[in-house]
């Protein structure tokens, strides 16, 4: 091949190889761009005896299983203690689900309906229920919480109110979270995407 042929074909493949840089994307254009949310840990003070409860429960059931098959000889308080416990971490847990409205709930209706005036009703009176059986649970507590006052507890000599009061405690708590969640929804006018991908944050 004579040189003149050779530089004209070294000539054409520069110009393809300048053709294809700029045809080709630049390495900084991305076509999905995601982007982690700041997560933003709420403390209140159902999450805090939550967690206290919780811990203390562990180590009043570590402690009856160490003295029971450990040292063959179990602590008599520890199981009635830790079923106390049990009974105030579920209702008081029951309030940190109230807030985050995590219940355990099918809303396969609500997320196939339309915007619209049935749609609106339907999520109050599901709210609405949600207020009322919580209040119905707190004032039963209340009662039981009256009427346990003169029955004392197995092994310590003090009065079962002590423990249904932990638990009316948990309820008056749930009722003021549902509350609160009952006055925010009625100020957005029950608005809720739907469908599942109108839920999704996007940018």
């Amino acid at each position: 091949m004579s040189p003149d042929l050779r530089d004209i074909n070294t000539a054409g493949r520069c110009e393809m190889n300048d053709e294809e840089k700029k045809s080709s994307p630049d390495d900084d254009v991305h076509l999905i761009v995601a982007r982690d949310e700041e997560v933003i840990i709420e403390h209140h003070p159902e999450d805090w005896i939550a967690f206290v409860l919780f811990w203390a429960l562990a180590f009043i059931v570590f402690l009856q299983f160490f003295t029971r098959y450990i040292l063959n000889d179990s602590l008599a308080w520890t199981e009635e203690i830790a079923r106390y416990g049990l009974m105030w971490l579920a209702f008081i847990g029951g309030a940190v689900v109230t807030r985050k409205k995590t219940q355990i709930a099918v809303e396969l209706l609500g997320n196939l309906m339309k915007p619209g005036r049935l749609r609106t009703t339907l999520f109050a009176l599901v709210d609405l229920v949600t207020l009322g059986f919580i209040g119905l649970l707190a004032y039963f507590s209340i009662s039981i919480t009256e009427r346990m006052h003169n029955q004392t507890m197995t092994v310590f000599d003090l009065p079962m109110s002590l423990v249904y009061g932990g638990v009316a405690f948990g309820c008056f708590l749930m009722l003021f979270r549902q509350a609160i969640t009952v006055w925010t929804h009625a100020r957005q006018r029950w608005q809720k995407a739907d469908d599942f991908i109108h839920q999704l944050p996007i940018d």
